[in-house]
């Protein structure tokens, strides 16, 4: 009689390994301590080793959501040009970078992509952090450090417009800043004394100096005064005042500067019909504002639904968006949004063609409708997209 065949216990293990069920991204949502990233990854955006796209939530390798004070994603689509990557900084004033690196933008000396977090190399006491299209901005003891392109003078450095600048270099000037924005070719500096500066490129108004000239040195935006945050879009800005009024300058043709209008403009003006904002949100064409009582108004593009009114018209002024409620933080990158609710939920509407609402499928949402990428009791609080393109951050 022939002996029945006996696997070794190593390959058996294997075997009932690779036939157990694989558990839903959502599913370990609330036990595992990761920054978790989802949507478009060819370019390694996502920072789990690979350059595959994810419908679900995966574990950003190494990047602990209690370690982390702020994420921010750059870049845009899943094209190498568009140059996707995310940056985080740490609580420990250190800061973290993946992703796609052709100008430097990952600041780690090289142009080499990196689908893995690597620190960037020798810079610590940072206090906040921003990511643009194709570069960064830091803020360590009130003054601030950029790196990536400067080929729109975006890194206010007065150097060499050329050349990507592969390292952090400080920026000419300023001094005492607390919070910094970098949008589309153009940076924002908040200073503690409630002043405003830009410099950059200066299309669509969208350094709010009174004119389209692009700068290589900040310059103060005018009539700006008492400002207690900002919120940088790919080409405009929101600027939230001490008496809880909203200031908005730069591109307008989809209605995201919120004063009835399509005009772009390179002065400040009033978004208009909103008072009581407690935060504001400017995602890449699309603004939300935060109320004190809890509740979400919205404006800006909306041609994918992004805008979640129940309907796929652009808003010119801000309309109250009575589904959502316990909202924390808000981002959105190309034609779609993401929300952390106080329950620690994570939901999306608008676009999801790669997967980048993060629900596991790729069906955009209609009406009012949202999505769960991560479910109630994840423990998330914030969330970031890419600037331009489809790849979604919680954490």
């Amino acid at each position: 009689m022939t002996p029945p065949l006996r696997l070794p216990l190593l390959a058996a293990l294997s075997l009932a390994a690779l036939t157990l069920p694989t558990l839903p991204a959502q599913a370990a949502a609330g036990t595992d301590p990761w920054v978790r990233g989802w949507g478009e990854n060819a370019q390694g955006q996502l920072g789990n080793g690979s350059v595959v796209g994810q419908q679900t939530p995966a574990a950003v390798t190494g990047i602990a959501r209690d370690d982390v004070r702020k994420v921010s994603g750059g870049g845009g689509g899943a094209a190498a040009a568009a140059n996707p990557f995310a940056v985080a900084l740490l609580k420990d004033g250190t800061v973290k970078s993946w992703g796609a690196n052709t100008t430097g933008q990952l600041g780690n000396g090289t142009t080499t992509n990196q689908g893995f977090p690597g620190t960037v190399t020798g810079l610590t006491g940072v206090s906040a952090l921003s990511a643009g299209l194709n570069h960064v901005l830091a803020v360590k003891g009130g003054r601030v450090l950029a790196w990536g392109s400067n080929a729109s003078k975006q890194l206010g450095t007065g150097q060499d417009t050329t050349n990507p600048y592969k390292a952090p270099i400080p920026v000419q000037s300023l001094d005492k800043v607390k919070d910094v924005g970098a949008g589309c070719d153009f940076s924002v500096a908040l200073r503690q004394d409630g002043t405003v500066w830009t410099w950059g490129k200066g299309d669509n108004g969208r350094l709010g100096t009174g004119n389209n000239t692009t700068r290589e040195t900040p310059q103060k935006v005018p009539d700006v005064e008492n400002v207690e945050a900002i919120s940088v879009g790919c080409e405009y800005v929101l600027a939230l005042t001490a008496d809880n009024t909203v200031k908005a300058w730069g591109k307008g043709g989809e209605g995201q500067l919120g004063n009835d209008g399509t005009a772009d403009s390179n002065k400040a003006v009033d978004v208009a019909y909103l008072d009581a904002v407690a935060s504001v949100f400017a995602t890449n064409a699309t603004a939300f504002a935060i109320l004190d009582d809890g509740s979400v108004a919205a404006w800006g593009k909306n041609t994918d639904r992004q805008l979640g009114d129940g309907t796929n018209a652009n808003r010119t002024t801000p309309v109250v968006l009575d589904q959502l409620k316990g909202v924390q933080d808000i981002a959105g990158g190309l034609n779609y949004t993401l929300a952390a609710l106080d329950d620690g939920s994570v939901v999306g509407w608008g676009a999801n063609d790669v997967g980048q609402l993060g629900d596991g499928s790729t069906t955009g949402t209609t009406g009012t409708a949202t999505t769960t990428a991560l479910p109630p009791g994840s423990q998330i609080t914030h969330v970031t997209t890419t600037m331009t393109g489809k790849s979604g951050f919680a954490y």
